[in-house]
């Protein structure tokens, strides 16, 4: 195996990646997905929301579990920001169950959300878990005397030594640590570094819908860690890019044979695009939503399970492989979580809460736009290389299909 190593909080640079948040997000390039985006088009549009990234990038070529090649990290959401442990209003929905979100139980018991959302690789869980329960206790953060965190999963094993274990606590403190306002890293970074997405590279993406001032003028804020779907099925404000874009399929980019038992497509073998890949969809999304509407978790249900609109936009169904696990909070209703025998909170009424039903949907397929748009092409285990979705072709279907002028 090759060797190289870049770890760093928020960002990470390497000979064979690069990153650039200068790179042409949905709202620069007018996609007509719906909707108007806030400041940002991004999660941290509702005020007190932080995000941080810790990434982990060493090595290239043969896998060696336990050294790498390594393409992972951490992603965190803190609803109040990390300096304000007040709880928040939440509520989780799951599409299709095969994935981990933990203390899910404990959020729709209690209708809480007592801490960060943490997302990583699917076997890097529960180390994660137990460094955020640290932090919360080196905070002096005190609700109860134990602690239940939220820590999702998508799974990176085909450019990530994942049997490794290569996140560590130092990793998910880093995160919790950097984490800012302000717009997010997208692509290939945090929890995201290793993820695919509708047959091109993803990873984390972010988007934000604003109201207008006679539908209340509230913000619904979205951020995605995004593994799903086949290429095939990938759509863009309705048009089917991935049918027009074909090539640039996940490939090995080596000249060493095959086994006899394994057949891959290698990238610079003649004809190697021509075979379409139509296996089964696999992966997994996990989708945070943050609002500043005053909603109860009874309201915050309904707009989780909103979010699978936005997913099935853009070409998701929820495949059996899939984990597809959601949570929704609301930063309104401060100090709600109280030792008081009786609080005061306000709600939105059922008869005003349907444009921000819209405003998930659309936040959430350009989040998952954003994490396809920002994302680099990535080489990592066994030389697996996973292609960007080249933008200008893109531009171009949606102009052929009369989407953009």
């Amino acid at each position: 195996m090759r060797s190289f190593t870049v770890v760093v909080a928020g960002l990470a640079l390497s000979p064979t990646l690069a990153f650039s948040q200068a790179k042409p997000r949905e709202n620069d390039l007018k996609l007509p997905i719906g909707g108007t985006p806030g400041p940002l088009d991004a999660i941290t549009d509702v005020a007190g929301v932080e995000v941080g990234h810790a990434t982990i990038i060493s090595g290239s070529g043969k896998l060696v579990v336990g050294q790498g090649p390594v393409r992972t990290g951490v992603t965190v959401v803190h609803p109040r920001g990390k300096g304000n442990s007040d709880p928040v209003f939440a509520a989780w929905f799951t599409l299709n169950g095969n994935g981990e979100m933990t203390g899910t139980t404990w959020v729709q018991e209690s209708g809480y959300l007592e801490g960060p959302v943490a997302i990583t690789n699917t076997h890097s869980v529960g180390v994660v878990r137990d460094a955020i329960i640290k932090w919360e206790v080196s905070q002096k953060n005190v609700l109860q005397p134990w602690w239940l965190p939220v820590v999702a999963e998508t799974y990176d094993g085909s450019l990530n030594d994942i049997n490794g274990f290569h996140v560590k606590e130092e990793h998910a403190m880093n995160a919790l640590n950097s984490a800012t306002g302000g717009l997010p890293k997208e692509g290939v970074v945090g929890g995201g570094t290793g993820m695919t997405c509708l047959g091109f590279k993803g990873g984390i993406g972010t988007a934000s819908r604003k109201l207008p001032a006679n539908q209340g003028g509230y913000t619904v804020g979205v951020l995605v860690q995004c593994n799903f779907g086949a290429r095939r099925d990938l759509r863009i404000a309705g048009v089917p890019v991935g049918e027009e874009i074909t090539d640039l399929q996940p490939c090995i980019a080596n000249n060493e044979p095959d086994p006899p038992t394994l057949r891959r497509r290698h990238c610079d073998a003649p004809g190697h695009d021509d075979k379409v890949d139509n296996g089964p969809e696999q992966g997994s999304i996990i989708v945070v939503v943050a609002t500043d509407a005053p909603l109860l978790p009874h309201e915050l249900k309904r707009i989780a399970t909103r979010v699978s609109l936005g997913v099935g936009r853009q070409g998701g169904f929820g495949g059996n492989g899939s984990g597809d696990i959601f949570i929704a909070f609301s930063t309104a209703n401060p100090k709600a979580w109280s030792s008081d025998s009786v609080v005061s909170v306000r709600m939105l009424t059922n008869d005003r809460i349907s444009p921000l039903f819209q405003a998930t949907a659309q936040a959430t397929e350009a989040a998952i736009t954003n994490a396809l748009l920002a994302a680099e092409t990535t080489t990592g285990a066994n030389d697996y290389r996973v292609y960007a979705m080249p933008v200008d072709r893109m531009l171009d279907v949606m102009r052929k299909y009369g989407r953009l002028k």
